[in-house]
């Protein structure tokens, strides 16, 4: 909220802010972040001290299971300093998991490369709902199954 008494708070309060040089996203395995790309050039374009993000990430995933891939979503500064934000595995993965397949479909609307309930739908739109972009159940329902579809899984009753 901007103080209409002291037209000069703006300006003081956006001055104190550090200045973000751009955002890095990227999917690493949980606990094996290392130097090697894509991790190493995308933090060495913007000057980031890479061994640091490494240790930090690992430390940060050390409790989930060992090479699920995390987004992680890396915000760099202008001193060269960084934060990060890892979400959840992408939906793919929870899809793939429960299916008990290795990949999709190569020809996903003719070849079916295995299947999943409704039930599982369900469990993976509760997990995944705080990094969709919906606000009910049902809809995050609706886009596992899309995605589901365009992986050659079918969804059974």
């Amino acid at each position: 909220m901007v103080s209409t008494t002291n037209p000069n708070k703006r300006y003081i309060m956006a001055k104190s802010k550090k200045k973000i040089l751009g955002l890095i996203k990227l999917q690493i395995p949980a606990g094996k972040a290392n130097p090697s790309p894509p991790v190493g050039p995308a933090l060495g374009q913007k000057g980031l001290n890479i061994m640091d993000f490494c240790k930090q990430f690992n430390a940060a995933t050390q409790k989930m299971e060992p090479g699920i891939p995390v987004p992680v979503v890396i915000t760099a500064f202008e001193d060269k300093s960084f934060t990060f934000v890892t979400k959840l595995p992408p939906v793919s993965y929870y899809i793939k998991k429960a299916a008990n397949v290795k990949s999709g479909s190569k020809e996903p609307t003719k070849v079916v490369a295995g299947q999943i309930t409704m039930a599982q739908v369900k469990e993976i739109a509760e997990a995944k709902l705080p990094d969709l972009n919906c606000s009910t159940v049902e809809a995050a329902m609706n886009m596992v199954k899309g995605q589901a579809y365009s992986m050659g899984i079918k969804v059974v009753e």
